[in-house]
């Protein structure tokens, strides 16, 4: 599984949640929602260190990660996060793996 995050998006998330150099941020797996991998379940979000991340994607010093835990909501899919200009936040988007 790999997390990739635009620049963008990860200054979204730098900004709304002012985190600073050195900071985690964790997307985890929620009950509840929807998404296109797993019925009943989404992604949240929360500022922690990691205890086994099995995807990380680093910017500005900003460490955005999942843990090995969550690897099963994605289904063999990879993370791609972009920021959508239109309704001014992140976007998720999951691509097969190869």
């Amino acid at each position: 599984m790999k997390l990739t995050i635009s620049d963008q998006a990860a200054k979204w998330y730098a900004d709304e949640l002012e985190l600073q150099e050195g900071s985690h941020l964790r997307f985890y797996v929620r009950y509840g929602g929807h998404s296109s991998v797993q019925s009943g379940f989404s992604l949240g979000i929360m500022q922690e260190a990691p205890e086994n991340a099995a995807a990380v994607s680093s910017t500005n010093n900003v460490h955005f990660y999942v843990e090995e835990k969550d690897i099963w909501y994605f289904d063999g899919h990879d993370l791609r996060i972009t920021f959508n200009e239109k309704l001014t936040e992140p976007e998720f988007h999951y691509d097969k793996s190869a």
